[in-house]
């Protein structure tokens, strides 16, 4: 039976949430700069996954494989992180213009 006690807290969680959540500007964060972008690691080991920054908006994120660079929106492997942010920045890029072709116009 699970425990509904209210108010009940992990130990600990905010703490590791605080530290998750870093904005790039955070000088505790742990960040890699590549040309237009703005890496922040997130979280995990294997892959590491990193949010990306364009500016101080956020695009997505990519992960950090052993041998390879991925971004969950597409199949390809990339050898650099600098490709992976660039196909997720033209995936979101095109996912905008489709939204935008989508909406009905007003009469």
């Amino acid at each position: 039976m699970a425990n509904t006690t209210p108010g009940l807290q992990v130990a600990g969680f905010d703490e590791s949430l605080e530290k998750i959540l870093l904005p790039p500007t955070d000088p505790n964060a742990d960040i890699i700069e590549i040309p237009g972008y703005i890496l922040v690691y997130f979280n995990g080991a294997c892959p590491r996954v990193y949010r990306v920054y364009i500016a101080h908006s956020m695009l997505g994120v990519i992960f950090q494989h052993l041998t390879h660079w991925s971004n969950a929106v597409d199949q390809i492997r990339y050898a650099q992180a600098l490709d992976a942010a660039i196909g997720l920045d033209d995936f979101m890029k095109v996912a905008g213009k489709s939204r935008a072709v989508d909406k009905p116009l007003a009469a």
